[in-house]
């Protein structure tokens, strides 16, 4: 009999299987419980997005659209990006929707990596990002961020880590999971290293709606930097429309060209039904999202004070919905601490080192979802440090 393992590819089979849906494989199987755990907004895509992609299917769009999308639908993300970023694209070459925006950090890596480019990625970071480098036979480098520092990545720390072999910087901010946000004159300082060594950018920030202090300034519109970065945003998380599957990456044309290259040979186009509910989403979405925001903000202030509180130490997340406490004090590491919790209270959150190595002396709790859920957790959990305490 063959071993048909020895058929996977090897750089696939080094790939360790998702941190977060390997723990939730055991929330799934543990009833009662109250989840921290996936990061997904917990209101339902507002009716009139909804009631758009409803209106598509009775008029019969139900086709496949360009491989670079719906024109329509590139042309208001162009005019929602000039506006909220202040970046402009040109939406006939330098804009591309994608399955989520997942994929269009899949095909952004595709189009320019050669295999053993370094692509310099700050962590804690979401799960995917190393996965995903490895899968375009690039080298993953992680540059480790400090909670001391508000887990913002460093100009310094960037320059310790570039070599003759890097060609891309990897940032996501706000950041998943610790809520972590770059200021303008940190994205100034980081853009200096970027032009000095001739790397490109890839900046997903779909988050910066869900920015709840300061301004969120895109890296992509500071001087000198639209040129050689690509932008990648979605609907997800501002809008809830995480089932939908729909993103999207601006950047210079030749960049997007070889993007919608790999594209149109794998995924073809984005769901056209999407695509529809993603344009009533940019014509008429914002309300709703400040409304989303606020509620947020609301339980961002509950469970960080909570979680300092009962003495878990807590930066205060400047954006996303994510809290990512510290436990490095209990003597666990975060997995011990996680099944634990899980175990006596019936309350699951990620153990941090399934965001990296710089992640392990933390959890993640995610803040999307009811507050009086978000009370009893906090309940919960306090109990159970106070069992640790006693022994």
């Amino acid at each position: 009999m063959s071993d048909t393992a020895s058929f996977v590819a090897q750089h696939v089979a080094g790939i360790p299987r998702s941190g977060i849906r390997d723990f939730f494989d055991i929330v799934q199987n543990t009833p009662g419980v109250i989840s921290l755990g996936v990061g997904e907004p917990d209101f339902a895509t507002p009716w009139h997005i909804r009631e758009a992609a409803i209106y598509a299917l009775e008029r019969g769009r139900t086709q496949y659209t360009s491989n670079l999308g719906l024109l329509r639908l590139r042309e208001a993300i162009s005019a929602y990006v000039a506006r909220t970023f202040d970046v402009s694209y040109d939406p006939k070459n330098q804009i591309i929707v994608t399955v989520g925006v997942s994929e269009a950090l899949d095909l952004a890596l595709r189009a320019v990596l050669n295999p053993g480019d370094e692509v310099i990625y700050h962590e804690p970071c979401y799960v995917s990002y190393s996965p995903s480098v490895v899968l375009a036979h690039g080298k993953p480098v992680a540059v480790a961020c400090r909670a001391e520092d508000g887990f913002a990545v460093t100009a310094a720390a960037l320059e310790a880590a570039v070599t003759p072999r890097s060609k891309v910087l990897m940032l996501n901010f706000p950041t998943n999971p610790t809520g972590g946000t770059m200021t303008r004159s940190q994205l100034e300082e980081i853009a200096a290293v970027v032009r000095k060594h001739n790397l490109l950018v890839l900046t997903d920030e779909i988050y910066s709606e869900l920015t709840f202090e300061g301004e969120h300034v895109s890296i992509a519109s500071l001087p000198g930097m639209a040129e050689r970065t690509i932008f990648l945003h979605g609907f997800s998380k501002a809008y809830a429309m995480t089932g939908f599957r729909i993103g999207y990456a601006c950047g210079p044309a030749p960049l997007i060209d070889a993007m919608m290259k790999v594209h149109q040979y794998s995924m073809l186009c984005a769901s056209i039904i999407a695509q529809e509910a993603a344009i009533e989403a940019l014509e008429r979405g914002d309300s709703a999202t400040a409304e989303m925001r606020e509620q947020y903000r609301l339980r961002r202030n509950f469970i960080v004070k909570a979680l300092n509180d009962m003495g878990l130490k807590c930066h205060l997340p400047r954006g996303s919905f994510y809290a990512f406490p510290s436990i490095a004090h209990l003597g666990l590491s975060a997995r011990e601490f996680a099944l634990g919790l899980l175990q006596h209270e019936k309350v699951a959150c990620v153990p941090g080192g399934a965001f990296g190595a710089s992640g392990e002396k933390f959890v993640r709790c995610c803040f999307a979802t009811a507050f009086t859920q978000i009370e009893e957790a906090m309940d919960r959990m306090d109990r159970h440090l106070k069992r640790l305490r006693q022994g």
